[in-house]
């Protein structure tokens, strides 16, 4: 088949990497306008762009697609099929009929659970014990397409964002593979969602990081878990803001102290009190520094037993 590519991040690079094993052609990849990134703000291609380049495949970067001419230009590939990762977009529907087989979309959810920008971190955060892939194929609304397959995986304990985007990744790039090897199949037989069990995951905001102790060491550890590696948990000691990287509720402690209590300091991590149970701290980030296990962080920061974080 003759497919375009619209995506943008490493999950979608993942996606292009696998399609490009395969016998189909790809004869343009759209991706976001390049950004500033790093810290000198330069200029640089989303990474699905820089792979699309390697491989000689035409890019283009519409800011939208509300000009004419930017939809011609898509039309001009004389494409069987659109497939959407994580592209940044909500194409409108005049661009979803272009396609002889229309767009179809890779979304790390079980749809219709976890409609949205996040449904990675939204998962893990929510205390979901499960999660997936759904191939969807695209209508005008967000993530509201019938599924033409889906794949699940377990959430485990210790998963953060980071492990779990990339086990997505690996999934959804697979379920893609062989949901095109019966595409039209699937399609006529695409199962509807049930817009009343759908949920939204919203995009994540900095001001998610900040840690509120109030809350249990359970819901705690999904925060530090989910934003793992960004917007990545934080909270306040001695004016300083340090960075909670990883952390591990214990479940045979009661909150023994006002929330936010450093209650125990040892070598295997620092204790905090709750607003149910403790929460031992095991990795840390002090301002303008690398993250540290806690062994290592406690040796130019000497928190103490009774000190207040937040």
């Amino acid at each position: 088949m003759r497919i375009i590519f619209a995506g943008t991040p490493d999950f979608a690079a993942t996606t292009l990497a696998a399609l490009l094993t395969t016998n189909h052609q790809i004869c343009a990849v759209y991706s976001q306008p390049d950004r500033p990134a790093g810290r000198g703000r330069k200029l640089t291609a989303s990474p699905v762009k820089q792979l699309a380049l390697e491989h000689n495949i035409p890019v283009e970067q519409p800011v939208n697609f509300k000009a004419e001419a930017e939809r011609q230009q898509l039309a001009s590939y004389q494409a069987d099929l659109m497939i959407v990762v994580a592209y940044g977009l909500l194409l409108p529907q005049s661009v979803l009929d272009i396609p002889r087989l229309g767009c179809i979309n890779v979304h790390a959810s079980l749809l219709p659970r976890w409609r949205g920008a996040a449904p990675i971190q939204r998962a893990i955060l929510a205390g979901d014990s499960q999660t997936g892939v759904c191939i969807m194929q695209m209508e005008a609304g967000l993530d509201t397409g019938p599924v033409i397959k889906h794949a699940e995986i377990a959430i485990e304990a210790t998963d953060t964002g980071v492990t779990l985007h990339d086990k997505l990744a690996q999934l959804g790039a697979a379920t893609l593979l062989d949901a095109l090897a019966d595409i039209e199949t699937l399609q006529q037989n695409a199962i509807p969602q049930t817009d009343a069990d759908s949920s939204y995951a919203a995009k994540l905001l900095k001001t998610e990081a900040t840690i509120d102790w109030s809350q249990s060491a359970v819901q705690i550890e999904r925060q530090i878990r989910a934003f793992n590696a960004w917007p990545v948990a934080q909270t306040q000691w001695q004016e300083k803001t340090l960075r909670i990287w990883h952390a591990a509720a214990l479940s045979d402690t009661a909150a023994s102290a006002t929330p936010g209590t450093i209650v125990q300091v040892t070598r295997q991590g620092i204790d905090v009190a709750t607003g149910a149970g403790q929460l031992r701290l095991l990795t840390l980030q002090a301002p303008g520094k690398k993250a540290l296990p806690v062994n290592d962080f406690l040796n130019a920061h000497p928190l103490q037993a009774g000190e207040q974080l937040g």
